[in-house]
């Protein structure tokens, strides 16, 4: 099983205790996203210490406005266990005051991502409309795919991001039985587009409870069972999409 984004830097995981956690109910491939460069520096450390684990680089939106090195990024970009530029996008949850920088931030790094021939993973809240806006503007530099993680809008608009080529990943809100829009979107995505993760340490199934990729096996039997597929069937078929989205991944 796979856990395609998921958190470590400064979250207070005992590694390699959590590691050997994960690794025991069958999560065998962890992607730890990064947020700012720091963090994707320590992922890097992290990843370089594990087998299985593998990071990204990139700036969240919520950081758009604070200048980044790019030289920095592309050497992270370049190391062996890099697999994507993310997480990147757009976020209007708390306002619009940034809308402008979260722009330019977000295209800047779609183009050093199709510069390097890494795929994106891209976080957008409250932001549908102008995400797509910016992805069709973008479309000739999606060539290497990109990931919409934790998807959070409609089943509606699902058809739109796939039409873009873009990949789709539900985490523990799917396991909520008040989660509608998730579990619709779930169920209506093609079975070659999507992915698990968890988002740790946030979103656990458990509510209350602080997310691990360890409950990667309790968000597959959820959408196994959704999907009406073994658990076999599908986490088969997500892994498969991994390594097709994230190449990088079958180099090691």
């Amino acid at each position: 099983m796979i856990d395609v984004h998921a958190h470590f830097a400064e979250e207070g995981y005992e590694i390699p205790a959590e590691w050997e956690k994960i690794q025991s109910v069958g999560v065998h491939t962890v992607i730890l996203a990064a947020d700012t460069l720091k963090h994707a520096r320590m992922h890097l450390e992290i990843a370089r210490s594990l087998q299985g684990c593998y990071f990204t680089v990139g700036v969240h939106p919520e950081f758009a406005a604070e200048p980044f090195d790019e030289a920095e990024f592309l050497s992270l970009a370049s190391e062996e266990k890099c697999v994507s530029v993310g997480e990147i996008g757009l976020d209007f949850h708390y306002g619009t005051d940034q809308k402008a920088a979260q722009r330019a931030c977000f295209l800047r790094q779609i183009a050093l991502a199709d510069a390097l021939g890494l795929p994106l993973e891209i976080h957008s809240r409250d932001a549908c409309s102008e995400t797509l806006e910016l992805l069709r503007a973008s479309k000739q530099l999606l060539r290497h795919g990109f990931l919409m993680h934790c998807y959070s809008y409609g089943a509606e608009v699902l058809e739109d991001f796939l039409a873009l080529g873009g990949y789709v990943s539900f985490g523990g809100v799917v396991c909520f039985k008040n989660a509608r829009k998730a579990l619709e979107s779930a169920l209506r995505c093609p079975i070659d587009r999507i992915l698990t993760e968890t988002d740790s340490p946030y979103l656990s199934p458990f509510r209350g409870e602080k997310n691990t990729p360890a409950n990667i096996p309790h968000i597959a039997a959820r959408l196994a069972a959704l999907k009406g597929l073994s658990v076999e069937e599908f986490t088969s078929a997500v892994r498969e999409n991994a390594m097709r989205l994230f190449p990088k991944l079958q180099q090691k």
